[in-house]
């Protein structure tokens, strides 16, 4: 999900320090050894089956001093698997995270990572209104989920960056960054995988929706370069087999652009915008274009990205907003206003997420006393500061699947603030060594039990998939679809 406001994407002109800082391991937050670590150290947990019910089991590795990882059974929302929570503690900051056992096979299926974007939205969107085992769309808390992507995977929710959900900092620490996010998160895996041996070289997928677009790059990578250090260290690497990115914001330039097509041409709806102000947009296009790669791409200046993405958003945001349609689905009016995410089934997560017997269940810290919120307007404002959007993730792309990672790219074909036509344009203009092969697919329908799904292209272990009348989250508008286009890709068939 990305997190809107009154201003969007409308982004201040910052000072050039604001961003300078991009450099994916500069200082590493965890001490690797150059020598293998001693084995007698170390005790791994081993199986998820001996952790307690009532409290957490605190599980850790020598390689990560300054992590913990607190997690328990909370047998909720699917009865037919086991579930887990608990945080992952870095020093004072503490991420939660869901875990749920596969459906079908838990010794032997792939575990698959999922994280909401924003930035600042919670996980538990994708988990109880998208992909999860159960669902919270009523007052009568939680409903199974019969096409949830646990059917076949082992999958994880984690509410990240700290600040959003039930993740929390004890001394007003923030993240503002995806490539800080990033640390964090490639060692909790590697401590999971660690501890858990029943997990250790399964095969691994990352996966995220909307701003996860910039954050499942940049997190996949993390991942494979940290398996050199885990190597080194003398422990099992981890076996990263695919990046998965929902109606993602990977090339926000591309994006912002696409407005003017999806709301002036029939890409997927009717034209919605009177002509005399599409012509003005269209005006724009070229200078918007020029501004945004020289500014923000091929020589990053905070304050002339700053600028150029300000000027820009406003010229193609505006027009849109004033039709009074759903940003995350354009044949649908917003209902419930922006603070719903124009949904308003989403403040039935909220309200089963406040109960004193969830969070009990849950284990969710004590100090939180506040109503859940499903977006934190802080942590938004922090990544809109960094203008952290508008490094591209498309170079950490093409570097992951020039390693042989594959990756997956979705989209709802409603959708308008992560839409189709920009996600299309970065995918064909990626620069990497399957390019031409990739460029050279035609689009073809895809279908699920013999109906139009939607369009397809595919090469070299990069594929591109739209999804027939879905918004911007896929599994809640078409759960059956879903579900077959990851078990396809889980299994390395084309659609």
């Amino acid at each position: 999900m990305i997190l809107l406001k009154a201003t969007a994407l409308a982004l201040p002109i910052l000072s050039a320090l604001a961003a300078s800082s991009k450099t994916l391991f500069t200082q590493q937050a965890t001490d690797y050894s150059a020598q293998q670590y001693d084995e007698g150290l170390f005790t791994p947990f081993e199986s998820l089956s001996l952790l307690s019910e009532t409290e957490f089991t605190n599980i850790q590795h020598p390689v990560f001093p300054h992590y913990n990882v607190r997690i328990k059974k909370s047998h909720f929302c699917d009865p037919t698997v086991n579930s887990y929570t608990g945080y992952i503690d870095i020093e004072a900051r503490h991420l939660f995270f869901y875990f749920f056992e596969s459906r079908s096979n838990p010794d032997k299926d792939d575990v698959i990572l999922w994280t909401n974007g924003g930035p600042g939205c919670s996980s538990s969107i994708g988990l109880f209104m998208e992909l999860g085992p159960c669902r919270a769309l009523n007052g009568n808390g939680t409903t199974f989920h019969p096409e949830s992507w646990n059917s076949n995977a082992n999958i994880f929710f984690i509410d990240q960056p700290i600040g959003v959900g039930f993740s929390y900092a004890d001394y007003g620490e923030a993240v503002s960054t995806s490539e800080d996010a990033a640390k964090d998160v490639a060692a909790f895996v590697s401590i999971f995988f660690e501890n858990f041996g029943q997990f250790k070289g399964r095969a691994f997928h990352m996966a995220g929706e909307s701003y996860g677009g910039r954050y499942i790059p940049l997190f996949a990578s993390a991942v494979y370069d940290q398996n050199a250090k885990l190597i080194e260290a003398g422990l099992t690497p981890i076996n990263l087999k695919s990046a998965m990115i929902g109606n993602g914001m990977t090339d926000s330039h591309k994006m912002i652009l696409s407005y003017y097509d999806m709301q002036c041409s029939p890409a997927s709806v009717a034209p919605i915008v009177d002509i005399s102000t599409c012509v003005v947009m269209k005006a724009t296009l070229q200078r918007c274009e020029k501004w945004m790669r020289e500014s923000c791409k091929e020589q990053f200046d905070a304050i002339s990205c700053g600028a150029a993405t300000t000027f820009c958003s406003s010229v193609y945001n505006a027009p849109y907003h004033a039709t009074g349609r759903n940003p995350y689905d354009i044949s649908q009016p917003c209902e419930g206003g922006i603070e719903t995410l124009c949904y308003p089934v989403t403040k039935h997560i909220g309200n089963y997420l406040d109960k004193p017997s969830v969070r009990k269940l849950l284990g969710v810290d004590p100090s939180l006393t506040a109503n859940f919120s499903q977006c934190s307007p802080d942590v938004h404002n922090a990544f809109t500061a960094t203008l952290d959007m508008h490094h591209l993730a498309t170079d950490y792309v093409s570097a992951l699947l020039d390693r042989g990672v594959r990756v997956l790219i979705y989209v709802g074909a409603y959708d308008w603030i992560c839409n189709w036509v920009g996600n299309e344009r970065w995918t064909l203009a990626l620069e990497w060594s399957g390019q031409s092969a990739f460029i050279g697919q035609p689009l073809r329908e895809w279908t699920v039990e013999g109906k139009p799904a939607g369009k397809t292209r595919s090469a070299k272990g990069f594929t591109f998939a739209t999804i027939y009348e879905a918004g911007h989250m896929v599994p809640y508008n078409k759960p059956k679809e879903s579900l077959e286009l990851v078990q396809r890709w889980l299994a390395e068939k084309e659609l």
